[in-house]
């Protein structure tokens, strides 16, 4: 009789321990699939999207999708791209993503100006070469990074992309 009570006992309890192994092992990657959800992103794409809205008008607050001003065009063009959220203003933007070095800089990363690192006014998108697209004044153009009227206070990458 002990015999079939440890079996009725036994069977329940391999199912609870076959069941929690299948959620973990689920649930890890999951895990591990969003920490690396930046690992497909592509810079084409983010660099397409930002180049689709060249001579799209600035308008102060403006998000998008025909106006923008500066960090809601590099917050758009991250979203649509590759579905990256980032913070909403430059300085949100800069205090809420990886910094990078100078030297470390790539395309896709974001460059910010402004007094110092804790007053940024403004934000672009890096392409290479010393150049930006950027949302200010004339709209969405592609203009120098180290132009006279800007000071670079940093970089920061939102997302780690890849190359084609």
């Amino acid at each position: 009789m002990s015999h079939n009570i440890s079996k009725t006992i036994l069977k329940p309890f391999l199912l609870v321990i076959a069941l929690l192994t299948f959620g973990i092992t689920t649930l890890s990657t999951t895990i591990n699939a969003s920490a690396d959800s930046d690992s497909d992103a592509h810079y084409s794409a983010v660099y397409n999207e930002a180049k689709k809205h060249l001579g799209s008008r600035y308008v102060f607050g403006a998000v998008g999708p025909t106006n923008f001003d500066c960090s809601g065009f590099t917050q758009y063009v991250y979203k649509k791209s590759v579905s990256k959220k980032i913070p909403r203003t430059a300085q949100a933007q800069y205090n809420g993503t990886k910094k990078v070095s100078k030297k470390n800089v790539q395309k896709g990363d974001l460059v910010y100006f402004g007094g110092s690192k804790s007053s940024i006014s403004h934000v672009g998108m890096y392409i290479g070469n010393g150049k930006m697209i950027d949302s200010q004044n004339r709209g969405v153009v592609t203009e120098n990074v180290y132009a006279p009227w800007w000071h670079v206070v940093g970089f920061s990458r939102p997302a780690t992309l890849t190359f084609d």
